[in-house]
């Protein structure tokens, strides 16, 4: 194959029709009609010798030979837009740009409710979309259609870049008028009564068995390490609710520090350090490699670095 002969836009075709698996998906995409789609998948055809796609009762499904070009073609357009993208000044003080982040309720109520305050003077017109972790996938993210996805994360794709924003040991929140406050140790802690909180990764959660202890996540792990067992009550996805009932009834919530910091002026709740060893978590933000090199997304990053530095030192 002579390569001054292939047409780019068709490896552009082919890149979009294998993230979305739909010829007329992909026209909407490039914004061309499905005949124009269906021509250039015929001559993709051609190029490779290979149907590239087949049609079965999934949808379309890629060929082994698509499977393995679907990572090199990506990597050569991700690298030729990062090239021809021109170099320009990004101005946060007059920017309305609107960026998309992913977020947990822990870094959202913890992380970005600093950075919102921040973005009112530096940035005023500045949009911020804040999307739950159910609402978005890593492929949302892998094609820039979310700016950024911050929380912690057990795993993320190798074509991800990404940056740990900071790492957080975790503490107790509890009722000052909670019997527990006044014997805390490892022995009531577990004859007390617990909240859960946890939200991870991507996709839509899923119901908790409380019996599956090692699924349950940092605290239950190292519980289990030291052969104990939480009563867990409560389960839920959000940390301000998981503070609120902590607060207002007779249940200690187990959370990482920078959240149960938020009630730290609050006369009616105390802050204890765990009666074990939890080892610290990460929390991390990654984007996109179709992203890496945009100014306006150097900036946020940087910004977040830097309110996450000047959080961690208080």
């Amino acid at each position: 194959m002579n390569i001054a002969k292939v047409d780019l836009n068709l490896l552009v075709y082919l890149d979009v029709l294998l993230r979305e698996g739909s010829v007329t998906r992909a026209a909407n995409q490039l914004s061309i009609t499905q005949p124009a789609m269906s021509n250039g998948l015929k001559r993709l055809r051609d190029l490779f010798k290979d149907p590239l796609l087949v049609r079965t009762s999934e949808g379309m499904t890629p060929t082994k030979r698509a499977l393995e070009l679907q990572p090199v073609i990506r990597d050569v357009l991700s690298k030729l837009e990062s090239s021809i993208q021109p170099e320009t000044d990004f101005d946060p003080a007059s920017s309305s740009r609107t960026f998309r982040i992913m977020t947990s309720d822990y870094a959202e109520s913890t992380l970005l409710l600093e950075l919102v305050g921040r973005l009112g003077v530096t940035a005023p017109n500045i949009t911020l979309d804040l999307i739950t972790p159910s609402d978005v996938t890593f492929h949302d993210v892998e094609q820039g259609k979310v700016d950024m996805a911050i929380n912690r994360f057990d795993e993320l794709p190798l074509s991800f870049h990404q940056k740990v924003i900071w790492y957080d040991s975790f503490s107790c929140v509890l009722s000052a008028t909670h019997p527990l406050a006044q014997r805390w140790d490892l022995d009531n802690y577990l004859n007390a009564q617990h909240i859960w909180v946890s939200k991870t990764g991507f996709g839509v959660g899923v119901g908790i068995d409380p019996n599956e202890v090692q699924k349950l996540g940092w605290v239950d792990a190292e519980l289990t390490k030291i052969g104990k067992q939480r009563a867990i009550r409560v389960f839920t996805r959000h940390y301000h609710a998981a503070l609120q009932i902590a607060k207002t009834q007779n249940l200690v919530a187990t959370l990482p520090t920078k959240a149960a910091r938020l009630f730290k002026d609050d006369p009616t709740v105390i802050v204890k350090e765990p009666p074990f060893d939890i080892p610290p978590i990460a929390l991390k933000m990654a984007w996109s490699a179709l992203l890496h090199h945009d100014a306006g997304h150097i900036w946020l990053r940087r910004l977040i670095a830097d309110v996450a530095t000047e959080m961690s030192g208080t």
